[in-house]
Formats: C-alpha cells, structure tokens, sequence
C-alpha cells in the first residue's frame, strides 16, 4: 500500500470546492478512496 502525506488545512475551501463546503468539511469526504479522509488516519 502506497502512503501519501496530506495536510488538512484551514481556509475558505475554495482548492476543493465544490466537492468541501461548510456543510461538508474536506476530512469528511472521502478523497482518494471509500473512508473519509478522518476514518483514514
């Protein structure tokens, strides 16, 4: 399995709009497989 870094930063959500908005924080999604990025780490 392949780690890849990622950092959560804070901001206005605009690199992962429109997938990340206020209702839907980005550690919430889930970025780059099933599980959400929060239920990764």
């Amino acid at each position: 399995m392949k780690t890849v870094a990622l950092v959560l930063a804070g901001g206005i959500g605009s690199r992962l709009y429109p997938a990340s908005r206020e209702d839907r924080p980005k550690q919430f999604l889930p970025i780059g497989g099933e599980r959400s990025l929060l239920a990764r780490t």
